[in-house]
């Protein structure tokens, strides 16, 4: 499995987050689906990583920063039919390694809440994140799950 930084232009990457996008739009109300577009995703406060079996496109994470201590995970992303071959998991770790060397103290998310996220939310528990309230801009919302992990910044 190969992991890197992506410019987001490759037809598969979109693909997938066209994908992304009209799941969320299919189990969570209009309102409360906070998932970002390709536009949105380009944000320079944004990295965004995606990864690869050979050719095939096994799934992407990005990691917003926001502040000099604090980073979300947006964008988690395994393609359907590619799923348990480890990628969400190796992305994961990507994403928590690169936090913990840029010094954030806190790494935050939001996901849903609709039984369809719970391997999401096993995967995150299963790296440490625990549920929290929300964070920066987000809003208490029954679609919402919020989970945070504290870091130890890396030495580096």
């Amino acid at each position: 499995m190969r992991i890197g930084i992506d410019d987001l232009t490759h037809p598969a990457v979109l693909d997938l987050l066209n994908e992304h996008l009209a799941n969320m739009y299919e189990i969570t109300p209009p309102e409360h689906v906070f998932a970002l577009d390709v536009s949105k995703l380009r944000a320079p406060d944004i990295t965004f990583w995606t990864a690869w079996e050979g050719e095939v496109l096994l799934g992407c994470g990005a990691l917003r920063q926001l502040s000099s201590t604090h980073g979300e995970l947006k964008s988690m992303r395994t393609a359907k039919a590619l799923r348990r071959r480890g990628a969400g998991r190796a992305l994961l770790a990507q994403m928590i390694g690169v936090a913990k060397s840029r010094g954030y103290e806190l790494l935050s998310l939001e996901t849903g809440s609709h039984p369809a996220f719970g391997p999401a939310h096993e995967l995150y528990a299963s790296a440490g994140f625990s549920r929290c309230g929300p964070f920066g801009a987000y809003e208490e919302n029954p679609s919402s799950v919020f989970m945070s992990l504290r870091l130890v910044p890396s030495a580096a």
